[in-house]
């Protein structure tokens, strides 16, 4: 173990964590025969909840902090997780996703608006039959009006996907490229690649470098991990609370387009300006620091 950590480059280090991936893949797809075997009901929302549960933990989670201890001394230093946020940045950048959510809705309605060539129409209904299939998805999860069922929404979607999301993409990837300007945004490309949500891949993609730039600004992982919880459960609870209600969701997802585009269009003016406070914040935070250290 000491000789990997002294000795391990780049390139190894990615093989260590794709072989850890690729062995919790191949658990994965024995598990999922197994249970198709016994008959379960894959398409249920228990039997989902459970895969998702399973991708989050296994797929994302654990690949990476067992790649990192095989190379590092010091894996939570390595992922920047070894300090709390201040408190004020962490509140901030919560707040920040709270307010995007409008211009979020926005941006999801101009992605949509880009048409293909008719002789890639095979590409459009492809991309909109995966869209169609995640929408089913969470119709299953977000249906349920339980409360017990609510719970487990927060914990998968919100808690632990946002945990295993970031240590995979802005931790992992991201950090094997040394958090340079072009690593964030190839990192935010295959964030929103993977989701396999083209209609929304744009906004997504930046949401995923606003999480790669607030990494890179504070040093710390705990702060997009923060903010990308905070955007999964407000929109879990909204989704919820709808649902209750009788409420059509997807009133909710238009929210900051048509008669509202005004709220959308102000929803992404104030994330511009949150996002210029809270880095002015952050360097005169850094500043103060170096000072202090200085004296």
């Amino acid at each position: 173990m000491t000789f990997l950590r002294k000795n391990t480059k780049k390139l190894g280090k990615l093989t260590i964590w794709l072989g850890i991936l690729a062995f919790f893949f191949l658990l994965f797809f024995v598990l999922t025969l197994v249970l198709t075997a016994k008959g379960a009901p894959m398409n249920s929302p228990t039997v989902i909840r459970w895969i998702l549960a399973y991708q989050d933990v296994c797929l994302f989670i654990l690949p990476v902090l067992l790649a990192v201890a095989c190379w590092n001394e010091h894996p939570m230093q390595w992922l920047q997780l070894q300090r709390a946020p201040q408190l004020p940045i962490a509140l901030g950048a919560a707040l920040l996703m709270i307010i995007a959510l409008p211009g979020n809705n926005l941006l999801a309605w101009l992605n949509q608006q880009i048409t293909l060539p008719e002789s890639l129409a095979y590409i459009t209904q492809w991309m909109q039959a995966q869209e169609d299939a995640a929408n089913a998805v969470l119709e299953k999860l977000m249906g349920q009006t339980q409360f017990g069922y609510f719970l487990a929404n927060l914990l998968i979607i919100a808690i632990l996907a946002a945990i295993g999301e970031e240590l995979c993409f802005r931790g992992m990837l991201q950090g094997l490229m040394d958090h340079t300007q072009a690593a964030i945004w190839i990192t935010a490309i295959v964030f929103s690649a993977i989701h396999m949500q083209f209609l929304g891949f744009f906004p997504r993609l930046l949401m995923g470098a606003l999480f790669g730039y607030m990494l890179l600004w504070t040093g710390n992982l705990w702060v997009p991990i923060i903010m990308h919880c905070t955007n999964n459960a407000t929109i879990t609870i909204l989704y919820y609370i709808a649902t209750v209600r009788g409420t059509d969701t997807k009133a909710m997802d238009a929210f900051g387009t048509g008669d509202t585009l005004w709220v959308g269009i102000i929803s992404l003016v104030l994330v511009g300006i949150g996002i210029y406070c809270l880095r002015r914040s952050l360097i005169m935070s850094n500043a103060s620091s170096r000072t202090s250290k200085g004296n």
